[in-house]
């Protein structure tokens, strides 16, 4: 039984009433002044505070996704290092492995609504791994469309998260489908990961000097990846990149480092900067200008700009990045373009995301090169999100 799935939770809730039930009706019955009646109050009101206390911490923990398996919560690691040597030109491993189809609540066969395949990254260049998720467009599967390539979104989970959230909390490939088949965006390629590729590790997508390579990872291992196993396009800048809280942070990052790739990027509540914890560890090993530049506020004021489109999401009341997103917005140059998604309110979850990412699905699209060998099919819409 899943960590995050509505029969756990129904389970508890239904625990903390029959735990509350039996306190009211059996309290008369141990309330003597004796040891054991009351060690019996004591287990009663331990047995209600325990089921309720479950019930508020499970909902809070679906709604913010902080946790999405028991492996996560109890901080094993998830998935393994393995070096798949599967066929690639020139005989080199591809990186990827695809391990197989998973529902996900499209509408309709893989030629109608497209589908959701399992995969697991091993990175080439930086030894780093990562279990994942990549929706293919029914077009991929369409006569018609074999010999089109398609662009391509790293959608991101904050941290730890899993991948899953993408699908089973936001709905990525549901919502994804509907506007393909809307005619609303045009097809294209999901890859829904997780930031987290050191287990137990905040890496924040950055290269860690002497450690792990965790933006060259997402910078040229996931790319190469997807493109040595999938009909992709590879024109400048026509992949984009989407996450929420830390994986916003590295979606803007991937673009802001690696424009050539990453041509749009969308960070929803997304942090900033890369602070220094006990979960990241030291990532600048003391250098205080490479410390600088992963704080991407400083990177928009003092470094060349990008040509890139990004957009940042915040909430005037109930989050702490709004001053941070007017002032990157604020502090764009030309060929930057930075966008803003402003709510009067909001917060950290997914409650919030799930709403925002509709419309910033759409402002990608819009935002993506129309490349002549990627499909056609979809008119651009015209709505975007408020500035």
């Amino acid at each position: 039984m899943g960590l995050t799935s509505e029969m756990f939770f129904a389970g508890l809730v239904i625990a903390a009433l029959v735990a509350s039930a039996l306190a009211l009706w059996l309290w008369p019955r141990v309330a003597r002044a004796s040891v054991p009646s009351w060690l019996g109050r004591i287990g009663l009101l331990v047995a209600v505070q325990v089921t309720v206390l479950g019930v508020l911490l499970v909902a809070v923990n679906n709604s913010f996704g902080f946790y999405s398996s028991w492996q996560d919560l109890l901080g094993a690691p998830v998935g393994k290092q393995v070096m798949d040597a599967s066929d690639a030109k020139g005989g080199r491993p591809s990186g990827i492995k695809v391990e197989g189809v998973i529902q996900a609540g499209l509408k309709g066969g893989k030629e109608q609504a497209g589908e959701v395949e399992s995969v697991h990254f091993q990175g080439l260049a930086s030894g780093l791994s990562s279990d994942g998720y990549v929706y293919l467009p029914p077009q991929y599967f369409q006569k018609a469309h074999q010999a089109d390539r398609f662009p391509v979104v790293v959608a991101l989970t904050g941290y730890p998260g899993v991948a899953s959230n993408l699908i089973t909390g936001l709905k990525v490939p549901r919502t994804v489908s509907d506007d393909i088949a809307a005619k609303r965006i045009r097809p294209v390629i999901y890859v829904m990961v997780r930031p987290t590729v050191v287990p137990g590790r905040d890496t924040n997508c950055t290269d860690v000097p002497g450690g792990p390579q965790a933006l060259t990872f997402f910078n040229q291992d996931l790319p190469y990846a997807v493109a040595s196993q999938f009909r992709t396009t590879e024109g400048p800048g026509s992949w984009a990149a989407v996450g929420d809280s830390t994986g916003g942070y590295c979606a803007l990052k991937f673009a802001m480092t690696n424009p050539a790739r990453y041509g749009v990027a969308a960070g929803l509540s997304a942090d900033y900067g890369a602070a220094q914890d006990s979960q990241t560890g030291d990532l600048y090993a003391g250098n205080a200008q490479y410390k600088h530049e992963q704080d991407l506020n400083w990177r928009m004021a003092h470094m060349p700009p990008a040509p890139v489109s990004l957009l940042v999401s915040s909430s005037k009341k109930g989050e702490g990045n709004y001053k941070e997103t007017l002032q990157l917005a604020a502090d764009a140059k030309w060929p930057t373009k930075v966008t803003k998604l402003i709510r009067d309110e909001g917060g950290h979850n997914f409650k919030t995301w799930r709403a925002e990412y509709p419309d910033v699905i759409r402002w990608i699209d819009q935002q993506l090169p129309h490349t002549p060998n990627a499909a056609p099919g979809a008119n651009s819409p015209s709505g975007q999100p408020h500035s």
